[in-house]
This record gives C-alpha cells, sequence and structure tokens, in this order.
C-alpha cells in the first residue's frame, strides 16, 4: 500500500481543543488518518497525517 503523508507544525499558542478539532477536520473531510504526533519540550507539535493513495487502473 502506497499512503501520502503531510507534515503539520502547530505552534504552543494553539489550544488543545483548537487542535483537536483541526485533526477532526482532516479527517473527516480530507480522509487524513493520524500517524504520528510529537510533543516537544517547548509545547510546540508535529503532526504526521497519512491518507492511502488510491490507484485507478485502466479497464481497456
Amino acid at each position: 500500500m502506497d499512503f501520502e503523508f503531510r507534515k503539520i507544525f502547530i505552534p504552543r499558542s494553539v489550544g488543545r481543543s483548537a487542535v483537536r478539532q483541526l485533526l477532526t477536520d482532516q479527517a473527516e473531510y480530507g480522509g487524513w488518518e493520524l500517524d504520528r504526533l510529537r510533543l516537544f519540550a517547548d509545547g510546540t507539535r508535529r503532526v504526521i497525517l497519512r491518507r492511502r493513495i488510491i490507484r485507478v487502473r485502466s479497464t481497456l
């Protein structure tokens, strides 16, 4: 399976509820799923989202 990845850096000034809403919207409307989330000591977050690449085969 092939996946497409998206990296998002979230500053520490963004609240937990706003981050949750952002990730929920990405999952619901964009088809992304959470691959990895890292919380750094300074409060910034690095989020890696992934979604499957759907390859369409020609029927001709």
